[in-house]
């Protein structure tokens, strides 16, 4: 009777991060129905703008974030060492002429 070593495997098996047959059509799939979509967006974009210009608007908008990147919110705290030791308003009643301008 044959003895194994520690570790040794009868077969390689699937390499790593191969996909299987079904998963591998089914990826396939959905990436033909995108592509049939996307060829097909102006126009169906359109369509919409012309019944619901408001849900258009809100389907482009969706779309420009997987186009244009988002700024990311920054907070910006701290102390002021100033103080303000006064302020000063003149206002002036009368003409442009008595104003000297």
């Amino acid at each position: 009777m044959a003895k194994f070593e520690k570790g040794h495997k009868l077969a390689t098996g699937r390499p790593k991060g191969a996909l299987n047959r079904s998963t591998e059509q089914a990826k396939l799939t959905i990436a033909r129905i995108a592509n049939r979509g996307l060829d097909n967006i102006s126009e169906d974009l359109e369509k919409i703008r012309k019944s619901d210009p408001i849900e258009a608007a809100k389907l482009y908008l969706k779309l420009l974030e997987y186009i244009v990147p988002k700024k990311a919110q920054m907070e910006i705290s701290g102390q002021l060492d100033h103080r303000i030791q006064q302020i000063s308003i003149n206002i002036n009643k009368g003409t442009k002429d008595e104003l000297g301008n």
